[in-house]
């Protein structure tokens, strides 16, 4: 019985214990946070604070656009004098088999020929070739052959604009043109008809074009029939002008090559002077003159657009059977051409004129050559001297500035 007293003592303290642990007034354990009212203290806003400050990015300027470097050409214009054939000329040049050949009569200057960017010539006889019968002074007809050689040397074009050019009336200059054309040499100043007269001759050299027009004074009174005013240009302003405007249009440099001036005057005359001046202020960028047989000062003329423009007055004879010394003397007229563009604007400048004087020497009326000045035997060197500095002197008054390689 002690013992189930004990053991009932016992189960009664334990579940007073396990009643004590729990208490009516307390409200369920529930598992989730509890919500409260309390405030929280203020939390500061990252720009209020030091060290959280965020710099604004910076407004970073635009890359400027480079400005695009000028682009420059340049070119070497060249021009040689009258090519005039006389019966003793191509009598030298005339082969076993009848046909002709006259490169020989250029090997000496050949180089000097073949160095330019573009090289023009004067035809002064019409070579109508020997089909037509060759003929001398006063009608001229000239092998065909003598074009063969101006290509082997290194011409580009030919102007053929000269009171010479009727010598042998339209057909010589069908027959002359029509051999130019075969051998691809580009003319100017005489023509097969209307369209091949209003087709202005265009060349481009690195990156430059040139346009090319020559025109004559008259045709030693041969008439140029009405319905062929094509054959030949002359020298009337309105006709010039137009022909220039266009070509203005279609080339960077306009170059004219005009017949003019007096025979054997050395000095261009006032009518020489003002027709440059016209053209110059037409828009004429070169003038390569013609005609008087013996050489001419160049000169600049100043345009009134403002710009400048080289005139060649004469270049002389450059191949003839002429025999006084002045005649003999010829040579090569250079300048370069330079163009700019820059900022979309472009423009073109003329430097460093230059002269190269030649020689057409000949023996007997045989063995001709044109010789530069400065490789003349020392004896002919001498000869010619006192009357080449005639040249030179009166070249250094119109143009202080023109390189002379003599």
């Amino acid at each position: 019985m002690r013992v189930m007293r004990s053991s009932l003592c016992c189960f009664t303290l334990l579940v007073v214990i396990l009643t004590g642990c729990y208490s009516g007034q307390g409200p369920k354990e529930n598992k989730t946070e509890p919500t409260t009212n309390a405030v929280s203290p203020p939390v500061e806003s990252p720009a209020a604070s030091p060290a959280a400050s965020i710099e604004p990015t910076p407004t970073l300027a635009p890359t400027p656009t480079p400005t695009p470097a000028p682009i420059t050409h340049r070119v070497q214009l060249s021009a040689i004098g009258d090519i005039l054939l006389h019966n003793r000329v191509y009598e030298d040049a005339k082969l076993p088999d009848g046909t002709y050949n006259f490169k020989p009569m250029f090997e000496k200057v050949k180089d000097l020929l073949e160095q330019p960017d573009i090289l023009v010539a004067n035809q002064e006889s019409m070579a109508g070739g020997s089909e037509l019968g060759v003929s001398s002074y006063p009608m001229f007809n000239s092998p065909h052959e003598i074009s063969d050689a101006l290509l082997d040397v290194g011409v580009d074009l030919v102007t053929m604009a000269n009171n010479h050019t009727m010598d042998k009336k339209a057909k010589g200059i069908l027959s002359a043109t029509a051999y130019l054309d075969k051998i691809g040499m580009p003319y100017t100043g005489a023509f097969r008809s209307q369209e091949d007269r209003d087709r202005i001759r265009v060349i481009m050299e690195q990156g430059i074009t040139f346009a090319f027009l020559a025109y004559t004074y008259g045709t030693n009174g041969m008439i140029v029939p009405e319905d062929q005013t094509f054959l030949v240009n002359l020298l009337e302003p309105e006709l010039m002008k137009s022909d220039i405007e266009q070509a203005r249009k279609l080339a960077d440099v306009v170059v004219v090559s005009p017949h003019w001036g007096i025979e054997y005057a050395t000095l261009p005359n006032t009518a020489q002077t003002e027709l440059a001046q016209q053209m110059a202020d037409w828009g004429v960028d070169i003038i390569i003159g013609h005609h008087p047989h013996v050489l001419q000062p160049f000169k600049w003329l100043e345009r009134s657009e403002g710009g400048r423009t080289l005139v060649m007055y004469s270049l002389g004879n450059f191949l003839s059977a002429q025999n006084k010394m002045l005649q003999m003397l010829g040579g090569i007229g250079q300048v370069e051409v330079v163009k700019t563009v820059a900022n979309g604007t472009t423009t073109i400048e003329l430097e460093n004129p230059t002269f190269i004087p030649t020689f057409n020497q000949y023996k007997n009326y045989a063995n001709f050559r044109v010789i530069p000045l400065n490789r003349l035997e020392a004896k002919k060197r001498a000869e010619v001297e006192p009357h080449w500095n005639q040249v030179k002197n009166q070249m250094l008054e119109y143009l202080p500035e023109i390189k002379l390689i003599d």
